[in-house]
């Protein structure tokens, strides 16, 4: 199922927990407030439903149902159109992990779609909804605190790849002849990141 979570918010207090897109749209006509949808993996069906809508841009709209995008930030009249790439290290694996989430936000919704699992947004959800006077901003400051988290999440990334860094020096020096192997792969991890928290 793609709608993961859906709510309109008024004042800053979430006024309805909604079971469908449809329900949401109504909440949102007859209330002054904001809603926010969040989509895992919508099809087309799902995410043109949310397209018409809220009269989100073609283009953006195929970059969502696609995926693969890098991270950009676009305007779409009174729509902004975000492309974030949320990033955790696998220590074990010595991997960087990449997830993808789209964001549509305009003057009273907020639309999230990911392409990947991730825990991002409902943390950030739930913090919002505990903190009244900044949900109350609005849309705004849900795009605050979800850019917020996703470059908070990259520091942890940033130490990984450092500590294994260094023990690759250490491995160096002590004539280990593995070490050749490890810095290839670390070397692509690091490209890999740069190219995802760059824009396009």
């Amino acid at each position: 199922m793609a709608l993961i979570d859906n709510g309109i918010y008024l004042a800053g207090h979430r006024a309805e927990s909604l079971r469908s897109r449809e329900e949401t749209y109504q909440a949102l006509r007859e209330n002054a407030g904001m809603a926010w949808i969040g989509l895992y993996r919508p099809d087309a069906t799902e995410i043109r439903s949310v397209a018409s809508e809220f009269d989100l841009h073609p283009l953006a709209v195929e970059d969502a149902l696609t995926g693969h995008q890098r991270a950009m930030l676009e305007r779409y009249g009174s729509t902004l159109f975000l492309v974030l790439r949320p990033a955790r290290y696998i220590d074990e694996k010595e991997e960087v992990e990449f997830g993808e989430l789209h964001l549509f936000i305009g003057e009273d919704f907020v639309v999230t779609v990911r392409h990947a699992e991730s825990t991002t947004l409902s943390r950030v959800r739930h913090s919002l909804e505990a903190n009244l006077p900044l949900i109350a901003k609005g849309p705004q400051a849900v795009l605050y605190s979800i850019l917020d988290e996703v470059v908070d999440e990259y520091a942890p990334v940033i130490a990984g790849l450092e500590n294994d860094i260094d023990e690759i020096g250490n491995q160096l020096f002590d004539g280990d002849p593995s070490v050749s192997r490890r810095i290839y792969d670390l070397s692509r991890e690091v490209i890999e990141f740069q190219r995802a928290v760059h824009p396009s």
